[in-house]
């Protein structure tokens, strides 16, 4: 369950205990802080929150610039290297102390004046470096195709993984995977069926919301059973994590009402 979409009008301790209560064993958030660079407090804050909380902290986003503002990730952007190398030992200070497994690292939108190549470049180096100091602590480093940005250039589960397997040439790191959000990929167009099938070995976190509209599984069209039986049976022993939007008073009255036939959801 990502708790960094979900129940935002109530502080992070209130949201893991009403995920708690739904009965969810396990959470995810984007990054937590305002900036790249909280005090300690703040991290001891949210560590201490998911701790209290009893929930599995199972997927953390790595500082991804102003999202609200239209950034998608600073992976590829010249001049924000120092904020993400410093949310990388962040993340790895939480995920030590949690146990979190897997870190996603939204690659950053195209800039105008900055050659493409520069950027894939950029990020390949930076992919290369998240992925050496989260790899010690046995993390895997996510690379997500995204939706709803025209600027951001991984849009199909193809770009994501041209991107792990340059990041991965030569002596590079084998502990960067694909995140499959079938959500993002059914609205820029990809063959998620197709895209399971090329991708199986490379795909190391799952999460799904429902489409038209982002909501619960059950509110839309999207076959999100199939597709999850698809990737469980070629393999994937790992968390199908639910990332979906409601405004609702009451946002996870669903998973009582068994309106979905979803596995392992965290």
């Amino acid at each position: 369950m990502n708790c960094s979409i979900l129940m935002t009008d109530r502080p992070i301790p209130e949201r893991l205990a009403a995920v708690r209560e739904a009965g969810v064993d396990a959470v995810e958030f984007w990054w937590p802080f305002a900036s790249a660079t909280p005090s300690d407090a703040e991290v001891d804050g949210f560590v201490s929150a998911v701790r209290a909380s009893g929930l599995r902290l199972i997927g953390l986003n790595l500082f991804a610039g102003d999202m609200p503002g239209g950034d998608r990730g600073v992976v590829s952007l010249p001049g924000r290297e120092d904020e993400l190398r410093a949310s990388v030992e962040i993340a790895a200070r939480i995920g030590e102390e949690l146990g979190c497994p897997a870190f996603n690292a939204l690659y950053g939108n195209r800039l105008p004046s900055v050659p493409a190549a520069e950027q894939d470049e950029l990020a390949t180096e930076n992919l290369r470096d998240a992925a050496r100091v989260l790899g010690e602590i046995g993390g895997t480093v996510l690379i997500e195709p995204v939706s709803g940005v025209e600027s951001y250039p991984l849009k199909t589960a193809d770009d994501a993984v041209e991107v792990i397997e340059r990041a991965a040439e030569g002596a590079g790191p084998d502990n960067l995977g694909l995140l499959l959000d079938v959500y993002h990929l059914w609205v820029n167009g990809d063959d998620v069926p197709s895209a399971i099938e090329r991708h199986r070995s490379r795909i190391a976190h799952v999460q799904i919301a429902d489409a038209p509209g982002r909501g619960a599984p059950g509110s839309g069209q999207l076959p999100l059973g199939a597709w999850a039986d698809d990737v469980i049976s070629g393999g994937y022993g790992g968390w199908i994590a639910l990332e979906y939007k409601d405004d609702g008073a009451d946002p996870l009255g669903w998973l009582s009402a068994g309106t979905t036939g979803e596995r392992n959801l965290g």
